[in-house]
């Protein structure tokens, strides 16, 4: 095992007690065919790979349908989602289908309050978060940067918190740099950035600000080269945590030399 893969292995993501090798989770939607999707989720080995319900249709373990051979053949443990979700109802009976579908208590909660900006509804995600949770599901509640908001969520239950970068299929990267660096520093769970991420600058960028993990859908899939860019971020994310547990330097306001000064130079005693 080399220098990297044994890093990885001894600094896993602890999320509900069970750990993961991988700290980059990647969506299944948009990809230009399924052949495109195996081989970009094959290069980067994620974590989980979210698949939505409501969006693929349901299926039984009887049931053949391609896109779920295909998960099941890859091995990499999905994350249901409750996307498209814009009720508490739709929600619960979503998150149970899925139970039942996967045979798993992970779920990753989406309740939408804005179909334009596709904002999570704040008023309401902490009951239904907590609502799922006394019903024994796993949850990763994707939810914006609001630091109240997630120390609420914290409080009913929730192990760990998604906030977003910026609006789901942007690309913009972090939006509010100020306001994800304070609840990095406020909470102590685990938090993977769900959203908005577009380039793999900004996966390393919030990996080094001390994030666990991202979740990306778009920024792979409608990439020209999808298999290359799940790579990317692959490694960009492995990037950014060995930054931050090697621990950056302090920002310096002047200039400071690199190359320590032994000697004054002979020539500046030489006589005029």
């Amino acid at each position: 095992m080399n220098d990297a893969s044994t890093s990885v292995a001894a600094d896993p993501l602890v999320l509900y007690g069970e750990t993961f090798q991988s700290r980059l989770l990647l969506g299944t939607a948009r990809y230009p065919s399924p052949s495109v999707m195996e081989a970009a989720l094959r290069r980067a080995k994620p974590a989980m790979v979210t698949a939505s319900l409501r969006r693929q249709g349901v299926v039984t373990a009887d049931t053949s349908n391609g896109f779920w051979e295909l998960l099941k053949k890859l091995g990499i443990p999905v994350l249901p989602n409750t996307a498209g979700c814009h009720s508490m109802q739709e929600v619960i009976t979503t998150a149970q289908m899925a139970r039942e579908v996967f045979s798993t208590d992970w779920i990753k909660l989406e309740l939408i309050g804005d179909d334009y900006t596709l904002q999570p509804d704040t008023l309401n995600l902490v009951e239904v978060a907590s609502h799922l949770i006394k019903d024994g599901f796993k949850v990763l509640p994707y939810c914006t940067e609001d630091l109240v908001l997630c120390r609420k969520l914290v409080d009913v239950g929730c192990q760990a918190v998604m906030p977003w970068a910026a609006p789901i299929g942007t690309g913009k990267g972090p939006i509010n740099p100020y306001a994800m660096r304070l609840l990095r520093e406020r909470l102590d769970v685990p938090m993977i950035v769900d959203a908005g991420l577009g380039l793999p600058s900004h996966a390393c960028q919030v990996m080094e600000w001390g994030y666990d993990g991202v979740l990306l859908n778009t920024a792979v899939a409608l990439a020209q080269d999808p298999l290359m860019m799940a790579g990317a971020f692959a490694d960009a994310v492995q990037a950014g945590r060995s930054a931050h547990r090697g621990g950056v330097m302090a920002e310096q306001d002047a200039a400071q030399p690199s190359t320590p000064v032994l000697g004054t130079p002979f020539w500046h005693h030489a006589e005029h």
